[in-house]
């Protein structure tokens, strides 16, 4: 199953929990691997609170700056490319019963390095 997420900045972070729990079957157990198939974004989890999401967008900022890096000669994207290459591109998460095994304050994230832009998220 896939679905679309748009993002609205730069750098963007999206809670798509909601999304990848609709699209696990009902009574399924296993796993649920969410994967973006795109080379500048990322998946995490963790927890979507407001001003933690911000902290995120500045950290990914304060850690990869935008300009210097050899890749800009081609499209000005490296710091994209470089910010989603320490999140990776999926997460697995334990399914029980239909439902996502999540902590109490988990959430499954769709972090955006290059917006805006509409991405593919897909679960398997």
């Amino acid at each position: 199953m896939a679905f679309t997420v748009s993002t609205d900045a730069r750098l963007d972070v999206v809670d798509v929990t909601d999304r990848v729990s609709a699209a696990v079957p009902d009574g399924r157990d296993g796993t649920a691997t969410v994967f973006v198939d795109h080379t500048t974004a990322g998946v995490v989890v963790n927890e979507a609170e407001p001003r933690l999401l911000e902290d995120i967008r500045t950290f990914l900022a304060d850690l990869v700056p935008d300009e210097g890096w050899e890749h800009d000669q081609l499209d000005g994207n490296a710091d994209s490319h470089l910010r989603a290459l320490l999140l990776g591109p999926s997460e697995t998460i334990p399914v029980a019963d239909g439902d996502l095994s999540l902590g109490r304050w988990q959430s499954i994230l769709l972090v955006e390095c290059d917006g805006p832009r509409e991405r593919t998220v897909r679960v398997v």
